[in-house]
């Protein structure tokens, strides 16, 4: 299996955010950002078979975004696996019903998707692979998706996803 874990776009910074933390979205420049670095996924030309996101706002605006780019679009399922508080576990468990052979796009935030790249590369989950706004990782698994077993294939800031579209 294949996993791509990429960090949502540039959100409205919490300070001038008046409304509930959940529902903070992406600014312009965010989404802007957003599209281009997911041409950089496709310029690598990574189809996902399946996209899992955080269901908070800025997450999902960032799924919906990475969406619209693919030739045939797959649904977005929704998952609190993905929520920033969430155990780095619960994705592992989760991406183990998806078939071996999968290729999964998971969109979320820090630190839990650093860590859990490194609970899935160390078998410990460790928060010192910070993903950047809009930039992602690829971990390839062979098997099922167990602490110490994932392999870095490449991690890629916005900057660098954005120069390859």
């Amino acid at each position: 299996m294949d996993c791509l874990f990429f960090r949502h776009g540039i959100a409205v910074e919490r300070d001038t955010w008046t409304g509930e933390e959940r529902r903070r979205p992406l600014t312009h420049k965010g989404r802007a950002r957003t599209r281009q670095s997911g041409k950089g996924l496709l310029a690598l030309r990574l189809t996902p078979t399946h996209i899992l996101s955080s269901p908070l706002t800025r997450a999902r605006q960032t799924a919906v975004i990475l969406q619209a780019l693919l030739e045939e679009p797959i649904a977005i399922r929704m998952t609190a696996a993905l929520e920033p508080e969430a155990d780095p576990q619960a994705i592992c468990a989760l991406l183990n019903t998806v078939p071996p052979d999968a290729f999964v796009w998971c969109i979320g935030h820090e630190p839990h998707l650093s860590a859990t790249a490194g609970l899935l590369l160390t078998g410990t989950s460790c928060h010192g692979f910070a993903l950047k706004k809009a930039g992602a990782c690829l971990i390839h698994v062979d098997h099922r998706m167990r602490p110490g077993t994932g392999r870095l294939d490449w991690w890629l800031t916005a900057s660098q996803l954005r120069a390859l579209a």
